[in-house]
């Protein structure tokens, strides 16, 4: 295995005209552009309905995170659909309870509650990117307590 960081592949809502889906894609965005670059990469859920064959040979070589905007959960739906394996899978829902200051408003453009809660929400994305990393790191395969346990 390589010294490089696994990618984690990112599949946020695609829920257009509606909050949560730009919350979403918000969040998405914050972790693959800025908190997590490296170590992340963005599949566009447009792509997997579509069928695309690089977007589904991503998400069947990756781990990936979904990001779900309401209970349809389309995002997790389509990477199972289309061969991956949803490693993580957020609700944006259930972090805004988390953060109720923080009510989102807008669709196009998002009110300051809202781009707080997708970052809010990126926070959360980039401890779970760190986590699946740590997993798949060669180190992470030895017995507990070390090699001589």
């Amino acid at each position: 295995m390589s010294d490089q960081p696994h990618k984690v592949v990112i599949v946020p809502c695609s829920g257009i005209g509606k909050t949560y889906g730009t919350v979403s894609r918000e969040a998405a965005y914050d972790l693959v552009e800025d908190l997590r670059p490296e170590t992340t990469g963005l599949v566009g859920l447009p792509l997997l309905v579509l069928g695309d064959e690089d977007a589904r040979a991503t998400v069947a070589a990756c781990p990936a995170v979904t990001i779900d905007g309401c209970k349809l959960a389309c995002a997790t739906k389509m990477v199972a659909q289309s061969g991956g394996r949803v490693a993580h899978s957020v609700a944006v829902l259930d972090v805004y309870r988390r953060h109720r200051d923080l009510k989102p408003q807008g669709i196009a453009d998002l009110n300051e509650g809202g781009r707080q809660l997708a970052h809010a929400l990126a926070q959360e994305l980039a401890d779970i990117v760190d986590t699946l990393n740590s997993k798949s790191s060669p180190d992470a395969s030895a017995p507990e307590g070390g090699p001589d346990a």
